[in-house]
């Protein structure tokens, strides 16, 4: 952080609660930053020239006559080519034995973008996981959640996007991590070569819990700083967004708040939708994608923060557990990318959007098909085989292990639908289906074609002997 020449030091504190202390000063500014006792504390209540301030590590030991020196500024933070390959924390500073980065002092968590300034999101970014860039593609300016029970392989997830994904630099916003995927996220990176064009901000559970607050927008003036000043697409990551939520819940409840709905404060919503309102297409300059983890207790998708994030955002990607092949998998069902339509079929191969269609609709034939073994009816042959495209279309395609670009992806779906059904029951335009329907593949519908000649064939016979018999 940097200080100013003439700091105001006060050593009387009024009042001190498990977070906060009050104190009485003047000419002070909200969100600006203080050294308790050498802790860092932020200005979050004014009334007169009562002064309440936020504590991140906690107030425990602090004494009446504390040290107070307030810094002049909100956070800050340097921008600058310098970030890129770099672990900070949430104040900024590096955590990855490297220098201290020189560039231009920034105050964080400025206002989102003017809507008339905004350009319509256009650009395709493609992740590689073929549950979202086939289903669910996103693209460049959009802001989407994953929602993910907290014990399922989310922040592998991320890292695969970081890897993956189409963008000319990632942010990383870590909150709450465990020491495990703080490591994790650092050895992929390295291992990969992909440091150069990766930024990360990092708090551990070891961490105050507080502290989870500055991140967000530690990450997201980074991004602005690339998108604006470089003209780049940068996609922004961030997990766990349920843990900032919960660390916003601490705040309120320790500064006697009444909290609302699943003890979350008022101003959840308002909290949340600064940070993704900063998703943007710039006209002629760079992007900011922001793609988020918010963890779900128990499954329960009605809970105040994927409730709130689900109004704020242009969609969801829902992660579970597909038990037919044990493994996680984007369900199509309940993932949703509302912006997709605008890049399939026309940044993507023309049978896009037919494809994706057709899968989907023989997928949820087999959910139906599982439906009716489970109550005791019987299957038809139709009903065999859409379990078994479903099965293959899961392990294929759903999976979030699944690594292949677009063109492999719908050449893979083009293969699974031809193996499993006739073109009829596929459904696909005829122009579609003679550029990319399989010569083999062809072979086999001449095969039905074939049985079909044949039992025609048997029931002209049977006609013909009953018609004798008389």
């Amino acid at each position: 952080m940097e200080s100013q020449a003439f700091q105001k030091t006060y050593t009387k504190l009024n009042n001190i609660t498990k977070a906060t202390v009050s104190l009485t000063a003047t000419g002070v500014g909200y969100d600006e930053i203080a050294l308790v006792e050498d802790r860092m504390a932020q200005v979050v209540k004014i009334i007169g020239d009562q002064i309440v301030l936020q504590i991140f590590s906690g107030t425990e030991g602090i004494p009446t006559n504390a040290e107070v020196t307030f810094l002049g500024n909100p956070p800050q933070l340097k921008v600058g080519d310098q970030l890129a390959g770099r672990f900070f924390n949430a104040y900024g500073a590096p955590i990855d034995g490297g220098p201290e980065v020189e560039g231009k002092v920034t105050e964080i968590g400025g206002p989102s973008v003017n809507p008339v300034r905004r350009e319509q999101p256009s650009e395709l970014i493609a992740t590689g996981i073929a549950g979202i860039d086939l289903n669910n593609s996103l693209v460049s300016g959009q802001k989407i959640p994953f929602f993910a029970d907290p014990d399922q392989p989310y922040n592998q997830v991320m890292a695969s996007v970081a890897l993956r994904a189409k963008a000319d630099k990632i942010i990383l916003g870590g909150m709450g991590l465990s020491n495990d995927d703080y490591l994790y996220f650092k050895n992929v990176f390295n291992n990969a070569g992909a440091m150069d064009r990766i930024v990360s901000f990092v708090n551990t559970t070891d961490d105050p819990p507080v502290e989870r607050l500055l991140v967000p927008d530690m990450a997201l003036t980074t991004a602005e700083y690339f998108a604006t000043q470089k003209g780049e697409n940068v996609l922004v990551l961030l997990t766990d967004m349920t843990l900032f939520a919960d660390a916003l819940s601490i705040v309120s409840n320790r500064m006697d708040q009444i909290p609302s709905k699943d003890s979350m404060p008022g101003s959840l919503y308002s909290d949340l939708a600064r940070i993704y309102e900063k998703a943007v297409q710039f006209p002629g300059k760079g992007s900011i994608t922001i793609v988020a983890v918010t963890t779900l207790s128990g499954g329960d998708i009605t809970h105040a923060i994927p409730d709130n994030t689900g109004y704020i955002t242009e969609g969801q990607l829902f992660l579970r557990r597909d038990t037919d092949i044990g493994k996680v998998i984007v369900d199509p069902f309940r993932s949703l990318s509302r912006l997709k339509q605008l890049v399939i079929g026309t940044q993507t191969r023309e049978d896009h959007p037919q494809v994706m269609n057709t899968a989907i609709r023989l997928y949820a034939d087999a959910a139906n098909a599982k439906t009716k073994l489970e109550n005791g009816f019987d299957l038809t042959d139709y009903d065999e085989r859409t379990l078994k495209f479903a099965k293959e279309y899961s392990n294929k395609l759903l999976a979030i292990d699944v690594n292949m670009d677009m063109e492999a992806m719908l050449d893979t779906a083009w293969e699974l639908l031809a193996t499993y059904f006739s073109k009829a029951e596929a459904g696909i335009k005829k122009e579609l289906v003679d550029k990319y329907w399989k010569e083999k593949d062809n072979k086999k519908d001449k095969e039905s074609d074939k049985e079909s000649d044949k039992e025609s064939a048997k029931k002209s016979d049977k006609d013909t002997d009953k018609d004798q018999d008389k």
